[in-house]
């Protein structure tokens, strides 16, 4: 299978444009100092980030409900989490767990 140019330039050209925004925040910040303003927002973004991927997770869009069995899941992963302070148990925990729920209670 043979390449044009043009298509060789464009993966190319994609990859760098894909590239130079995940490196180049890395590259700014190794020689400066953040404001402490901005590394007190930044220490809080990932628990947001997770809060909302499993908040829209927990949702329906169209019509617009709680999915109770993922809810009751998240409730008791969350639990082992917070005891356990163990990241693969608790992934673990709740992958086996919304298994079993769905597979014995038949809910999508």
């Amino acid at each position: 299978m043979t390449i044009s140019s043009y298509v060789g330039i464009a993966i190319l050209l994609s990859a760098l444009v894909t590239w130079i925004p995940r490196i180049l925040p890395f590259v700014f910040v190794k020689y400066r100092k953040l404001p402490p303003i901005l590394l007190r927002f930044l220490k809080y973004l990932p628990i947001a980030i997770i809060f909302s991927l499993i908040l829209a997770s927990l949702v329906e869009e169209t019509p617009l409900r709680f999915r109770y069995l993922d809810g009751y899941a998240a409730l008791l992963t969350f639990y082992v989490g917070f005891r356990s302070k163990n990241l693969l148990k608790t992934v673990l925990f709740g992958l086996v767990l919304v298994a079993v729920l769905r597979l014995f209670l038949k809910v999508a």
